[in-house]
């Protein structure tokens, strides 16, 4: 029955997104990449949320849970009051320049130089970092909910890793090489709302596993049993302390947001201000709430499993799923799970493939005369190679004690400079590519020797030591920054043209939702805090 279900739901997604887009323009370079800017509101909503919520979300932030209890909510409710900055101050700006790209956009702030150079940072990270991951946590994700070592016989760990990787690679790498942005952003969708349902029965059932009599009967015995776990102030042993999230923790989420090409390609497509507003804000909304279905399962499984000898951390959701859910939802809920999997998948290399086509291929390679079939097949090409590396790259990852706390010090090595100039382009209106440039090659060589290279990454390792270096790494490349806008300034201060590509007219309900959405971060963190904790 599980395996029914799973091959069931998943066929239906596919043969949904196909019907629905089967008439779409995949021919030119607007209609591939930028999804011929027509995505609405729910379908930027839909896609910002489902390719963030992946599985090194649901498995690495429910370990992350298992381990450090509620304060990890930091992530899912800071992002959302990090989409409020990307509809109100980031998105009107990026639609006004009509751009596909972040490196785009720095070509017309700072000069060619500097979106070359961005380009690569980009496409290695994804190809070194973000891809292996995603595969790696679906992969180990499938296998426990699935129980892929009784269905397949394969009782080899290495083994059945290995096979399951490639699985969820070639069929994200289909989706992702011979679809398009819209494809990505309508199968995401789909695939959204059967997580979201999927999750809150997870959470719903998993509390009836800790307590019979109800959902606030099973909150209150956790909360009897584990206490330290409900707090929201992170000590500073936690791998998110209560101060970081004013630095390195902040930094990396208002990257992740308004900056990340991976996450806001899919509000590029915009039809206008307006839609793109909508989704972000919506997808800000769903992020406060997300901690009901991204960390309260780690705490549960704490409760459940805790006491299992050897049990890892990143094992939690996975176990905590294939035990709580009766097989028919345990067979669905694998299915939208591959789905998340494949979305996070398919949409870093789609932005892969948009940014060799548009910031490599026309630009340094000098096709600019090169038509448009030859920029789209180059980056399904680039897509392809970097999907393969990727698979070999995954099963490599299998040692990691924590591969959510890796993925973000991994993050913060290329998230933190290339934010500096972006927020440097928009606020010094003199700031000059000299800057720019040797900012963000900086930038990146002193997180790496700071993370990496003995004796500077034996005093970076602790998580409360290295969000405050990310943090002090920040505000040195914008000082920089300014400093070189007043040193070798621009000839005439930067002046921000319009494109005419988008309706630039706002959602009449942006403010008033942005600031409902931060008043709520705050008040639910105020709620759940317990400052003792910072004075142990």
């Amino acid at each position: 029955m599980t395996i029914l279900t799973f091959l069931f739901f998943t066929g239906l997604v596919g043969i949904i997104t196909w019907f629905l887009t089967r008439k779409d323009d995949h021919g030119t370079s607007t209609g591939y990449f930028l999804a011929g800017r027509t995505l609405t509101g729910g379908f930027i909503a839909g896609s910002l949320l489902l390719t963030n919520l992946s599985t090194e979300q649901l498995v690495g932030l429910n370990g992350a849970a298992f381990t450090d209890g509620i304060a990890v909510m930091a992530w899912e409710v800071i992002a959302g009051a990090s989409l409020v900055l990307m509809a109100l101050y980031f998105l009107p700006k990026y639609l006004r320049s009509g751009i596909a790209t972040i490196p785009e956009f720095l070509e017309k702030r700072f000069d060619g130089n500097t979106r070359t150079i961005t380009s690569f940072i980009f496409i290695l990270a994804y190809a070194g970092i973000l891809l292996p991951i995603i595969l790696y946590t679906g992969a180990t994700g499938l296998m426990g909910i699935l129980d892929l070592k009784g269905i397949t016989g394969i009782e080899d760990h290495t083994t059945l890793l290995w096979i399951t990787v490639w699985f969820i690679g070639i069929v994200g790498s289909i989706y992702a090489i011979f679809g398009g942005l819209r494809t990505v952003a309508v199968s995401d969708t789909i695939n959204g709302f059967g997580l979201l349902v999927g999750g809150i029965l997870i959470t719903v059932f998993a509390l009836g596993a800790v307590n019979e009599d109800g959902i606030f009967a099973a909150l209150s015995t956790l909360k009897e049993a584990h206490p330290e776990k409900f707090n929201s102030v992170g000590g500073p042993e936690s791998s998110v302390p209560f101060s970081t999230l004013f630095t390195g923790v902040l930094l990396l989420n208002l990257f992740y947001w308004t900056t990340n090409q991976q996450i806001i390609q899919r509000t590029f497509g915009a039809s206008t201000l307006r839609e793109g507003q909508k989704g972000v804000l919506i997808a800000g909304v769903f992020k406060v709430l997300a901690p009901i279905i991204l960390v309260l399962p780690g705490i549960i499984a704490f409760h459940l499993y805790a006491d299992r000898e050897g049990f890892k951390a990143d094992h939690a959701y996975g176990t905590l799923v294939s035990q709580v859910l009766p097989p028919a939802l345990t067979g669905f809920f694998a299915a939208v799970m591959v789905g998340a999997i494949l979305s996070s998948f398919n949409s870093a290399l789609n932005s892969t493939a948009t940014l060799f086509s548009l910031g490599v291929y026309q630009h340094l390679v000098k096709h600019d005369q090169a038509d448009e079939k030859k920029v789209i097949n180059n980056g399904k090409l680039v897509g392809a190679l970097v999907a393969i590396l990727a698979m070999f790259m995954a099963p490599l990852l299998d040692q990691m004690d924590s591969i959510f706390g890796h993925l973000q010090k991994m993050n913060g090595l290329y998230f933190i400079p290339i934010f500096s100039i972006v927020l440097a382009g928009f606020l010094f209106k003199r700031a000059s590519a000299v800057g720019a440039n040797i900012a963000l090659i900086a930038g990146c060589g002193i997180l790496l020797v700071g993370n990496f290279v003995p004796p500077f990454s034996d005093l970076t390792s602790a998580p409360l030591v290295n969000f405050h270096f990310l943090g002090g790494t920040f505000l040195l490349l914008m000082l920089f920054q300014f400093i070189m806008s007043k040193v070798a300034p621009l000839p005439e201060p930067w002046e921000h043209k319009h494109s005419g590509d988008v309706d630039l007219t706002p959602w009449r309900w942006a403010k008033p939702i942005g600031f409902g959405i931060v008043i709520f971060v705050v008040v639910l963190y105020f709620s759940l805090a317990d400052f003792s904790v910072l004075k142990g």
